[in-house]
């Protein structure tokens, strides 16, 4: 090929347009001849097309541009490979099907653009969207753009604004040991126990809901974490192993709790290892929706205001953090998942987590001595 002053070129072609622009053709690796798909000013820029296009093809990522690999194909396909949990797939569903198909569906893969997805941010916290739900769409969005840049579908991630995967959420309350009890006291009875475990154990209420008899060891005083319970609009109640391996866990529980927990052991758990801690009305699986109108009652019998059950979760979290736990320590008793896989099955050995408990349970002699069956005169 030749370019227009008449030289031989090593690789693709320059010719000048009669509009006085430059136009770049080359042939790739299929035997086609194609041209750049804009014209440039120059001879000079056209020229250095062609040899970021000729490094490409030697470097083995060259595109066929006629091969345009729609967004909504890919990220379909993309969602049905990701390994969520109930709860998370039904979340990022609505996420990707309500706020990031309805712009990027139709489009190829290689043609969405930066500033085309500040745009798609703009009209979403415009129109009213909240911001946490705006940062998960565009968390979301990258995570797809970056498979595709690890597939070779496109080179590189058009996702690049600073902050917009961040989102700011007001800080959860942390409640006072006298407040929970003060919640404890103010359920129906046979959920009493099961705001205690949530405050001063640290665990999910989908966590609690599928606790079992077995699970239960009074002597050692410990929960063990095996299963959880999952509700969806699609497939309902679910129960099933931890997504996380680190969900798998035991946890110690204060001592002050024993008694509590024996009582309701004996008046409301069904006998047998696979009885249910904590049950419905009519003995069947404890549902969230049903339970927060249990929840908002005794917030209002108590004047609390404004607390989520998960609040409960922060409050056993921040026990356990003045407790002195370490990082490593808070991040078994929590369950959160490790950097070390090693750390998420390892028990704690040491009696640190016992320790811990031994903390929670100060708190709550301060306040509530009889809780553990002592006097509280102290006779």
């Amino acid at each position: 090929m030749a370019n227009s002053k008449g030289k031989r070129r090593r690789f693709g072609a320059v010719r000048k347009l009669p509009s006085g622009r430059f136009q770049a053709r080359y042939q790739g690796p299929d035997g086609l001849t194609r041209s750049a798909p804009e014209t440039f000013a120059s001879q000079t820029d056209a020229d250095r097309w062609l040899v970021r296009k000729e490094a490409e093809i030697i470097d083995g990522k060259w595109k066929n541009p006629d091969d345009k690999v729609l967004f909504g194909v890919y990220a379909d396909a993309w969602f049905k490979e990701r390994d969520y949990a109930a709860t998370t797939r039904e979340r990022n569903g609505s996420a990707l099907r309500l706020h990031i198909l309805p712009t990027f569906a139709d489009l190829a893969l290689s043609e969405i653009t930066t500033p085309q997805i500040r745009r798609w941010r703009a009209v979403l916290l415009e129109s009213g969207v909240g911001e946490p739900t705006v940062a998960k769409a565009y968390q979301m969005l990258r995570a797809i753009l970056n498979t595709a840049v690890d597939d070779e579908v496109i080179q590189r991630n058009p996702c690049r604004i600073k902050g917009a995967g961040a989102a700011k959420t007001a800080e959860r309350p942390f409640l006072e040991v006298t407040e929970v009890f003060q919640i404890a006291d103010a359920v129906p009875a046979r959920f009493r126990v099961l705001i205690l475990l949530a405050a001063f154990t640290g665990l999910r209420f989908g966590e609690l809901a599928a606790l079992q008899r077995h699970d239960i060891d009074l002597d050692r005083r410990t929960v063990a974490v095996r299963r959880a319970l999952a509700e969806t609009r699609t497939d309902g109640i679910v129960v099933k192993t931890p997504k996380s391996a680190a969900g798998v866990r035991t946890v110690a529980f204060p001592a002050s709790l024993a008694e509590s927990l024996a009582t309701h052991l004996a008046v409301y758990v069904k006998p047998g290892r696979d009885g249910l801690l904590f049950t419905g009305a009519r003995g069947g699986l404890l549902r969230r929706n049903n339970f927060r109108r249990l929840w908002l009652q005794a917030l209002k019998t108590t004047g609390l205001g404004d607390v989520h059950f998960h609040d409960l979760r922060h409050t056993g979290n921040t026990l356990a953090a003045t407790g002195g736990a370490t990082t490593r320590e808070l991040m078994q008793r929590m369950g959160h998942s490790s950097v070390r896989a090693a750390l998420i099955y390892q028990h704690l050995v040491n009696g640190r987590d016992h320790a811990i408990a031994a903390h929670v349970d100060e708190q709550i002699r301060k306040v509530r001595p009889a809780e553990s069956g002592d006097d509280p005169s102290g006779t």
